[in-house]
């Protein structure tokens, strides 16, 4: 090689070192840690995850199927209301821990958005929300839904109304959550 060979060279040297110099590095590892909703708060409604055929408490006659799913490595719990003989809605519920509460917002085809908190007491899940227009046009109230555990598998979802701020509660609905006989659709 000559001289002009060699100084060719070092100049390629010397122009390509700051772009070698500037290359990006591999990016710092990412730590490994274990599942965010582990802890049993997260699991709390757990219970209500399933397959369901919905009836009136008391009655044979399947009113609606309901499709429950833990989602997102156990972070939410999706409901899918089908009704048999209406338009349905659904509602997406997760454990808060900045709150220690549970949190639900439902969303129907009536166009009706309810967010309720509350949370495990004994062996209920108990959540409360404002619902616009429960009784009628107009007349808001506070729904509270209690969910539990039945024997053979059953969930009972109990509804109630208050229309003075929770002083007084009259019956809303009354549903029985009983595992489907057929795959829900």
């Amino acid at each position: 090689m000559n001289v002009k060979g060699i100084g060719l060279l070092v100049s390629a040297v010397v122009i390509a070192a700051p772009s070698i110099a500037q290359a990006p590095a591999e990016p710092p590892a990412v730590p490994v840690s274990a599942p965010a909703c582990t802890r049993p708060e997260y699991h709390q409604f757990d219970f209500w995850v399933g397959h369901w055929d919905v009836r009136s408490n008391g009655k044979q006659t399947v009113v609606a199927h309901s499709l429950i799913e833990s989602l997102y490595d156990g972070c939410a719990i999706r409901e899918n209301w089908m009704p048999l003989k209406k338009a349905g809605g659904g509602s997406l519920s997760n454990y808060d821990s900045a709150t220690g509460q549970w949190r639900q917002t439902w969303v129907d085809s009536t166009g009706t958005r309810v967010d309720f908190t509350g949370g495990s007491i004994g062996d209920a899940m108990v959540i409360t929300g404002n619902w616009r227009g429960v009784s009628g046009p107009g007349q808001d109230g506070l729904v509270r839904m209690t969910y539990t555990s039945q024997p053979g598998g059953a969930v009972r979802q109990l509804g109630e109304v208050s229309t003075d701020g929770g002083k007084n509660w009259g019956p809303s609905f009354d549903f029985i959550y009983s595992p489907a006989t057929e795959p829900t659709k």
